[in-house]
């Protein structure tokens, strides 16, 4: 059974980052999203080495832009995540039916505040220390996912 949640990269600047999450989705079952543009090229080896031997069992989607993305999955069905949000990932409501998006954005930027700012209600982050300026993208997804798949009792996992 495939997971009930993805993982969408927007703009992924470090390969190794987006291999690591692409591994998280392999022992998941959540399908990974990748929007143009990419900071590396899909045969990268640094994104291959990361990704290790579970490349196969990735189901990965490549959208041209984040416009394309939209047009498969609708800001509603999406957690965007943002250090600056005020929304914590635990308060995600996971029960419903449908594919929930978990949305990130480049390691040195971020999300486009532009799309924060016209879903101020989805956006969320992962608590940490105030100095502490950002968690590498790829534990804050694995965190995320985790949660939301321990919330609906691990579906499809042993």
């Amino acid at each position: 059974m495939a997971s009930p949640f993805q993982i969408v990269l927007v703009e992924p600047e470090i390969p190794q980052n987006a291999g690591n999450i692409a591994r998280t989705c392999a022992a998941t079952g959540a399908r990974l999203h990748l929007v143009r543009p990419l900071g590396f090229i899909l045969s990268d080896r640094r994104l291959r080495r990361a990704g290790a031997d579970y490349w196969a069992d990735v189901d990965l989607v490549v959208h041209d832009s984040l416009a394309a993305f939209f047009r498969e999955a609708a800001p509603e069905a999406c957690c965007f995540f943002s250090r600056k949000a005020s929304l914590l990932y635990p308060d995600i409501a996971v029960s419903g039916e449908l594919p929930l998006f978990f949305v990130f954005g480049r390691e040195s930027v971020g999300l486009p505040e532009a799309l924060l700012s016209a879903h101020p209600g989805r956006c969320f982050r992962v608590p940490m220390r105030p100095e502490t300026r950002s968690l590498n993208v790829s534990n804050a997804a694995a965190i995320v996912l985790y949660d939301a798949l321990r919330q609906r009792g691990f579906p499809g996992l042993t």
